[in-house]
């Protein structure tokens, strides 16, 4: 792979011009890029050239620049989080409407929970989670689920980084982090109150993947009054058995060589998955879809 004279590959600045934009910043200039990624403006420059050549950023006609939607096109790809959305979003969407608040769903990604999808209510609580954003795992309950679940390792990489306080109940040691991580392993399910905002209460539990690993967390977000949550981390496992099972099934192994393909992601009918699969197996190869037009004549 490249590298510049850094020792930095040429793939990592790219990646680095990309992660300038979050939800929050969905349009940048040139200048903004390069001051969020830390890379000299004529270098930005001719990395945003070579992004937006193939896609993965676009210009707009005020010279700011945003995301391609050829990023979208790849992630809709990926089994780990598409895939997922589309087999949880049922369960999900029955959480949502027996709590009548946030119903959320979130991976790990590095020292954050990546949060792939949520179902809110208007007049919900306060809740800092967006699909597609990230919460640092200390911070949240889905991510004091999944660090519970991870490597030793990443626990003290999460340490090592920094504690980030939002509030007053906010994680803030090491040791405070280390012990709450050996109850949420205990009970099964995680509480936050007021850990991002003093009004919400964050409530998660893990859903198992295929090989009985952590795969996600499903949570709620909830007004932050004291009640008991009991019900709620009940709600929430029955939710992630339901998720499991799911799982389970779409990457089953025994059932046959479609499995693995679009139908153990994709949620639909089964005669449009059946013509789905038969334009990917058409040997002319094109692709398109057949020209609209007059029924033929018998």
């Amino acid at each position: 792979m490249a590298r510049g004279s850094a020792g930095e590959s040429v793939l990592h600045r790219h990646l680095r011009v990309l992660e300038s934009f979050d939800a929050w910043h969905p349009f940048l200039t040139l200048t903004e890029i390069a001051d969020a990624s830390g890379i000299p403006p004529s270098s930005a420059h001719r990395l945003i050239a070579e992004l937006e050549h193939e896609g993965l950023l676009e210009r707009l006609p005020d010279r700011t620049y945003r995301l391609g939607v050829r990023l979208w096109e790849f992630a809709s790809r990926t089994p780990g989080a598409v895939g997922l959305r589309e087999i949880a979003r049922p369960w999900l969407g029955a959480v949502h409407e027996r709590v009548r608040q946030h119903a959320q769903l979130g991976v790990l990604s590095g020292r954050d929970v990546l949060f792939i999808d949520r179902m809110s209510t208007r007049d919900a609580v306060v809740n800092a989670t967006l699909i597609g954003g990230r919460i640092p795992l200390h911070a949240s309950s889905s991510g004091l689920v999944l660090l519970a679940h991870a490597d030793a390792a990443l626990v003290a990489d999460v340490i090592a980084g920094g504690l980030r306080r939002y509030t007053d109940h906010t994680i803030r040691t090491g040791p405070e982090l280390r012990a709450v991580l050996r109850r949420v392993r205990e009970e099964g399910y995680a509480v936050t109150e007021g850990h991002i905002h003093p009004e919400s209460r964050g409530i998660a539990v893990p859903v198992t993947g295929p090989g009985g690993t952590v795969y996600a967390a499903i949570g709620v977000v909830l007004p932050n009054d004291g009640g008991p949550t009991h019900a709620y981390a009940e709600l929430l496992r029955r939710a992630a058995a339901g998720i499991a099972r799911d799982l389970a099934v779409a990457y089953r192994p025994d059932v046959d060589e479609r499995t693995h393909g679009i139908r153990s992601l994709v949620s639909g009918s089964r005669r449009s998955l059946e013509y789905l699969e038969s334009l990917d197996a058409d040997p002319r190869g094109s692709g398109e879809l057949p020209a609209l037009g007059p029924a033929p004549v018998p």
